[in-house]
């Protein structure tokens, strides 16, 4: 395997990773999901401090379109609306467990 400094810039996908998981909330939002299970809207924003509902709504969307979240609606008075990780979306916890490691492992000055 080529190391990201081998990749030809066409080739690496680092920035449609970026542009999928980046910003201060998506990964807020699949922390959550990938290791707390299906949340309601409700549930995750009180789950992720300081978030709008109108930023909530607008990264999970994104989430969705980029495949890492499914929206299940339950037609049921009032609806009843789950978000939970897809299987791409899980296939980051190693990702998110690496970065926990490096936390706890580095030097802080």
């Amino acid at each position: 395997m080529a190391s990201p400094d081998e990749v030809d810039d066409a080739q690496c996908p680092a920035p449609i990773i970026f542009t999928m998981i980046g910003g201060k909330w998506k990964l807020s939002i699949l922390k959550v999901l990938i290791f707390q299970g299906t949340k309601r809207f409700g549930e995750l924003r009180r789950d992720i401090d300081s978030i709008s509902q109108t930023m909530l709504t607008s990264q999970l969307r994104a989430l969705e379109t980029d495949g890492l979240i499914t929206r299940k609606v339950f037609a049921e008075i009032p609806p009843r609306v789950e978000y939970s990780a897809t299987e791409d979306g899980l296939a980051l916890r190693p990702m998110f467990e690496a970065m926990h490691a490096w936390w706890l492992g580095r030097k802080v000055p």
